[in-house]
């Protein structure tokens, strides 16, 4: 349900984030906030869902429902929220670390079922709350600052993978565009289906070798940055006709290619996007007394849960 007007600081809580001066983390965050208020989503509609890493306080500094789960066990959290009140507009966040090493098989089978909710993965490629240890994103061969010696393990593609796994809706961002990051953000949760956002950022504390002035091409002769938008050069990334399938084939084809650009030229913005039936469409769900929908639904915007929690104590 959307209200007449929202701004960003309706969605900012008391709690101060705590993390490091220039990481990146805050302009997700801030790209978040200013998604939620320009769809005048209401928070108490809003569900935020992370795992463990620097990412997942993020839930902390939103002002809507938020959950603060497992290691790599964001996405099996979101499911379950999905599916008892679909009403709820659910987003999982999640770092490289979480998402793409001990989360990786919750990753991939999350496409296959195409639940309507969208995940955001901070991609620094370093594991930055245990003090730098190369994540799965970095490319075999780089040493960060943080790292005795360099990776000997090929990174992972993210987009690459998103796309063969089955998600609906493939992009990625920049996390210090925070205002294009935002209309991204709003672009995966209008979108009907598992949204996924590979979101590029830094790490000022661990990682020196994809700074800043890296991904605006500061350290090249020619200064032209790395990162571009993909609608800036026409790329067209949706399927018109979801029953084509070699109109599918070639859209995924041409996106895995995309992905695949990186040094001096990084494309960022929505890769592939197709319309199709969600999990939810297949699932016949019904509340305790036989009627259609929302297995939970909240009865008014705040409750008190503290005769619930008293049970447990």
């Amino acid at each position: 349900m959307a209200v007449a007007e929202l701004k960003r600081p309706d969605f900012k809580v008391d709690t101060r984030p705590d993390w490091c001066p220039g990481c990146g983390d805050f302009g997700i965050l801030n790209a978040i906030r200013q998604a939620l208020a320009n769809m005048r989503l209401e928070p108490h509609n809003v569900a935020v869902v992370s795992g463990i890493g620097c990412s997942g306080k993020t839930p902390h500094y939103i002002g809507t429902y938020g959950f603060h789960t497992l290691h790599g066990r964001a996405l099996p959290f979101a499911t379950g929220i999905k599916l008892a009140n679909r009403e709820l507009t659910v987003i999982a966040v999640g770092g490289d670390g979480d998402g793409y090493g001990i989360g990786a098989g919750y990753f991939v089978n999350t496409g296959r079922r195409n639940l309507d909710f969208t995940y955001i993965v901070f991609n620094n490629g370093v594991y930055g709350l245990t003090k730098g240890q190369a994540s799965p994103t970095l490319g075999r061969g780089e040493q960060t600052k943080s790292m005795s010696e360099a990776a000997i393990q090929d990174g992972i593609n993210p987009i690459g993978l998103a796309i063969s796994s089955g998600y609906t809706f493939v992009a990625r961002g920049y996390a210090m565009d925070p205002r294009g990051l935002a209309k991204l953000i709003a672009d995966a949760v209008r979108h009907r289906g598992t949204s996924f956002i590979d979101v590029l950022q830094p790490c000022p504390v661990y990682n020196d070798k994809q700074t800043v002035e890296w991904y605006m091409g500061r350290d090249r002769e020619d200064k032209q940055r790395r990162v571009y938008q993909l609608i800036e050069e026409g790329f067209d990334p949706v399927v018109r006709d979801p029953s084509n399938v070699d109109e599918i084939v070639q859209k995924k084809q041409i996106a895995l290619a995309k992905s695949y650009e990186w040094g001096d030229r990084i494309p960022i913005g929505v890769l592939f996007q197709i319309d199709m039936p969600t999990f939810e469409d297949g699932l016949d769900l019904r509340r305790p007394d036989g009627s259609k929908g929302a297995i939970m639904k909240q009865a008014a915007p705040y409750q008190d849960f503290s005769s619930v929690l008293g049970r447990f104590r």
